[in-house]
């Protein structure tokens, strides 16, 4: 398979597919298609794993695109303004937010996890689920704004806006804390809880909380 990223604003992943190759989405990523593609649709992984990406914010059901013939394209595009980021997961597999994900090959794995300490999950603001990629081959994640990565030494710790995770390798530690100090939590602006990220591993980030945004956007619209 071969791809590239296309686009600045909105951007997209365009991809150009032999016979044979195979690659899945949640449903309604896919933007454009050649012909030569067929398109099946499917409970990937069983109705428990269907029933957890549920809980993660994504579809039940995911679409799979199958090329029937050599050459052709299919694209998947980005949902907000931001960054479309390539990963390879053979090489390490990643814990996502929900949401995060947009596509990948078929040898790509896509489980639900659970964070090892319940309370970040309760307390974290994104829900106690998140997403595994594993498995062989490349995935894309969707990235609201821009994305700044971080490799962090072993116990080296990062606290971030809850918002602003998108994913991290599986060797760093993930967990939430409470804002210091009772004015800050009034009057910070930044909420109660921050998530920390401790390393070793490679963590990624987005500029943009897209939720915050939405809520600003939300509460200057006129009423009645």
């Amino acid at each position: 398979m071969q791809y590239q990223i296309i686009g600045q604003t909105v951007p997209a992943v365009e991809m150009t597919l032999m016979a044979g190759e195979s690659v899945f989405t949640q449903s309604g990523g896919m933007i454009w298609q050649t012909p030569g593609i067929q398109m099946t649709s499917n409970a990937r992984g069983g109705l428990a794993k269907s029933l957890g990406r549920m809980f993660t914010g994504e579809s039940i059901f995911m679409a799979n695109y199958t090329a029937q013939a050599d050459n052709v394209k299919i694209a998947f595009g980005a949902t907000v303004p931001g960054t479309v980021v390539p990963v390879n997961v053979g090489q390490t597999s990643i814990i996502c937010q929900k949401g995060a994900f947009l596509c990948a090959e078929q040898s790509v794995q896509l489980d639900i996890t659970l964070t090892k300490k319940f309370t970040a999950g309760l307390l974290g603001g994104e829900g106690f689920v998140l997403q595994k990629l594993s498995g062989t081959g490349m995935a894309f994640l969707e990235i609201d704004g821009d994305m700044v990565t971080y490799d962090l030494a072993a116990g080296a710790e990062m606290l971030v806006d809850t918002g602003n995770v998108v994913a991290f390798e599986q060797s760093v530690q993930y967990e939430v804390t409470t804002v210091k100090g009772i004015t800050n939590i009034l009057f910070g602006g930044e909420g109660l809880f921050l998530t920390k990220l401790t390393g070793p591993g490679r963590i990624i980030l987005q500029t943009q909380n897209f939720n915050d945004f939405s809520s600003k956007i939300i509460a200057r619209i006129p009423k009645g």
